[in-house]
């Protein structure tokens, strides 16, 4: 028998593939019928994220117990960093302020972005912030009798603050860029607490969650 002879009647095998494929629905559910769509709404979701949690809305964690009740320890808020860049801070608002360096508003970032000389640093979350409550406005003079807070020598309507307070300071009168700072537990000591003016360049935000 020549070795070299073949029978035409054979056919041979194709390999069969041994890959374990996915279901057609989860792969569908996974990366969508366009896997190249799907990644590109992907990547442009996670850049969104990136700037709306990294530069506008900051999540902040808060740590002791300067802000009770209304804000807990361990619990997480959210930082409206755009609040005020074309307002003020009001009374009553739950404030984020730097403790150094300093904050853009709106007409100085716009600014900048003119002259092509933004300052990143000014733009990059603030690595640690003090969350206090706003209850002196510029100009105001601010004094505590006994535990009462006094705006201009008037005692100041105080709904979110439980704790009872004793302290007494003497007055001081804020600056036309300054606000007046402190938390609800007045509880702990003037000694333990820290609260007084605040530079409105140092306030980064409102926190609204």
């Amino acid at each position: 028998m020549n070795p070299d002879h073949t029978n035409s009647n054979q056919t041979n095998a194709a390999p069969r593939d041994t890959r374990r494929r996915w279901p057609e629905w989860l792969r569908v559910a996974l990366i969508g019928r366009r896997p190249r769509v799907t990644l590109l709404r992907a990547a442009v979701l996670a850049g969104v994220a990136f700037v709306v949690f990294g530069f506008i809305l900051l999540p902040v964690r808060i740590e002791g117990p300067s802000m009770l009740p209304a804000f807990r320890p361990g619990s997480f808020h959210l930082v409206n960093r755009l609040a005020y860049w074309w307002g003020t801070p009001q009374r009553g608002d739950v404030v984020a302020i730097r403790i150094s360096g300093r904050e853009y508003n709106g007409r100085e970032l716009l600014g900048d972005l003119v002259r092509l000389r933004v300052n990143f640093r000014r733009l990059f979350r603030p690595s640690v912030m003090y969350l206090k409550r706003v209850v002196g406005l510029p100009g105001e003079t601010i004094e505590f009798v006994d535990g009462r807070l006094l705006v201009n020598g008037r005692p100041l309507d105080e709904p979110w603050r439980r704790a009872p307070c004793n302290w007494t300071l003497p007055p001081r009168t804020l600056g036309p860029d300054q606000f007046f700072v402190v938390g609800d537990n007045r509880a702990q000591r003037p000694e333990d607490h820290t609260f007084g003016a605040a530079e409105r360049a140092r306030i980064v935000g409102k926190v609204i969650l």
